[in-house]
């Protein structure tokens, strides 16, 4: 006899178990359709950002928007690089300092503190991590003019300091690390490490930290990201053409259009490769994040 079915009394067949329910094929077409949407909605503007930067200052208003014309987009990309003695390159290694140097410290900073949030018991402990997330609430364009004013009475205004140092405070970070260290990091594990010998700060570098890996990769895109699109702590900080990050440079470029107009086609170039960073950035870390679920589904 089948097990898929029971044969009762006057022909009528009865199931034994119930049948696993699947996805119908107009389901399927649906969230494939809504996704392809959002897709294309997503890379429009990097589509258009890529037409443009093909085109040089003429086509860029007279040909289709989003299909190519006269393709010059290496000779605007060699026209990028030699403007102003390339300039645009000082801007981007500015950029890159910012954001790398200032995203790894800020990570680093935020997963001392969160994991000392987190394993470490001290009077005022709940009051300290309630300061922090008040920290979060608090948009950063609220804390650029005490900055100033603060930079301004050490001379560090429009100096590389001004831009930095700032940087690599992250109250978003110390939540997201004592969140993931209270849930990822056994207290057991650090007890045997104790007893084996293992001083605090080698207990935290060698075991802790690399648990905590998944949230250090998030922590660093995050303030990477932030750091990188960050435009209005330059705009305050900085007078001197050498210092600007990509982004400021970019709108610096965009304020001359009126007086020269092949500053256009400059502008929308730089744009094109100031986001390459970016890209490559989560292209690198992304198996980081795939190891952190894996290893999440298997716990």
């Amino acid at each position: 006899m089948s097990t898929a079915s029971i044969v009762a009394p006057g022909g009528v067949k009865a199931s034994s178990g119930k049948s696993p329910i699947r996805e119908s094929g107009i389901s399927r077409a649906g969230a494939m359709l809504i996704m392809v949407v959002f897709t294309l909605y997503f890379l429009m503007p990097l589509w258009w950002l890529l037409v443009a930067s093909s085109k040089d200052t003429g086509d860029i208003l007279t040909t289709a928007p989003l299909w190519f014309a006269d393709f010059r987009l290496f000779d605007n990309i060699g026209a990028v690089f030699a403007y102003n003695d390339g300039i645009y390159l000082k801007w981007l290694w500015n950029s890159i300092l910012y954001a790398a140097l200032g995203g790894a410290i800020a990570t680093l900073l935020a997963a001392m503190a969160g994991y000392a949030l987190a394993k470490y018991r001290f009077p005022g402990r709940d009051t300290l991590f309630n300061i922090v997330l008040g920290g979060v609430l608090v948009p950063a364009t609220a804390l650029a003019l005490p900055l100033f004013l603060l930079f301004s009475q050490v001379q560090l205004t429009n100096t590389f300091w001004a831009v930095f140092l700032p940087s690599i405070v992250s109250p978003f970070g110390v939540y997201l690390a004592r969140i993931f260290a209270a849930q990822s990091v056994p207290d057991e594990l650090l007890e045997a490490s104790r007893l084996d010998g293992a001083g605090e700060i080698r207990t935290f570098f060698t075991v802790s930290i690399r648990l905590m890996t998944p949230a250090l990769v998030t922590m660093f895109l995050f303030q990477f990201v932030g750091i990188w699109n960050n435009f209005f702590l330059p705009m305050i900080m900085l007078r001197s053409e050498e210092l600007f990050p990509v982004t400021y440079g970019l709108y610096n470029w965009n304020t001359q259009l009126s007086q020269i107009p092949e500053l256009r086609s400059l502008v929308l170039v730089g744009a094109l490769l100031s986001v390459i960073p970016l890209i490559v950035a989560f292209l690198l870390l992304q198996r980081f994040w795939r190891n952190g679920l894996g290893a999440g589904a298997l716990k």
